[in-house]
C-alpha cells in the first residue's frame, strides 16, 4: 500500500469513529433493563420477552446505518 492510500485509509478510519456510548447502545441497556423489571418484578413474563427483543432490533438497525455512513465515505474517499 503506497502513502497517499495508506493516508486517505486513516482519514477513513478517523471520520468513522468508534463511540461506544451511542444512543442505540443506551437504549439497548435500557430495554434490557426493562425487560428485566416486566420479567422479574412484575411478573409478566410474556411482555418481558417481548421487550427483551428490542435491543437486537434497535443493534440491528444502528449497525446498518454505520455500515451505510461506511460506504459512503469510502465513495466519497473514491471520487
Amino acid at each position: 500500500m503506497d502513502d497517499k492510500n495508506e493516508e486517505a485509509t486513516m482519514e477513513t478510519a478517523d471520520g468513522i469513529g468508534a463511540g461506544g456510548r451511542s444512543p442505540a447502545v443506551l437504549a439497548s441497556i435500557g430495554s434490557v433493563a426493562l425487560a428485566l423489571y416486566y420479567y422479574y418484578v412484575r411478573g409478566d413474563k410474556q411482555r418481558g420477552q417481548f421487550v427483551g427483543f428490542w435491543p437486537v432490533t434497535i443493534l440491528a438497525l444502528a449497525s446498518y446505518f454505520k455500515l451505510e455512513e461506511i460506504k459512503q465515505l469510502l465513495a466519497e474517499r473514491d471520487e
